[in-house]
């Protein structure tokens, strides 16, 4: 362990930290927190991924910098550039295949999209590189609320998923 939480740790900071204690207390195998994974087969249960998945309805979630137009210099000496995700709700179905592309408009600004559980488990997280759509079909297979965050920019850069019963 202490392999992965010196390469966490380097990666960034306190993000990375909570990363790792979140892969500990789920039992959730971390490569590098620089890395992307998708579902394990036991997370499979509760909802699975497919990068180039057939979906039956589509999100589009922007990363965004606030505040648009000309931010207040003293504002950002003091915070720096805010981002978000917008939308920050989504609504979806229990079994039904979304679509979710990730367009990151930022030219100087990875992101990543790490989805959670209700209990706080790490579900998955992807990378978000500048100046890409990067796109996964989720299947979420437990109704319920799942929180998404940006690791690198917290706690703005976050958001929820509401499950919903299946569609008739």
């Amino acid at each position: 362990m202490s392999r992965q939480f010196e390469a966490i740790t380097k990666a960034g900071g306190l993000a990375a930290v909570s990363i790792l204690l979140a892969a500990v207390f789920t039992a959730i195998p971390l490569a590098r927190a620089e890395d992307g994974y998708l579902p394990t087969a036991a997370v499979s249960k509760i909802v699975s991924a497919a990068p180039d998945g057939m979906a039956r309805a589509a999100v589009v979630i922007l990363t965004e910098a606030l505040p648009q137009g000309q931010p207040d210099p003293g504002e950002e000496k003091t915070f720096g550039v805010l981002y978000v995700f917008s939308p920050r709700v989504v609504f979806v179905h229990r079994e039904e295949p979304t679509s979710f592309s990730f367009w990151n408009l930022q030219s100087d600004e990875t992101h990543d999209f790490m989805l959670t559980n209700g209990s706080g488990q790490v579900l998955m997280k992807m990378m978000l590189p500048e100046l890409k759509k990067t796109t996964v079909t989720l299947t979420f297979h437990q109704e319920g609320l799942y929180t998404f965050y940006c690791t690198m920019h917290q706690p703005e850069m976050s958001g929820q998923i509401y499950v919903l019963p299946p569609a008739h």
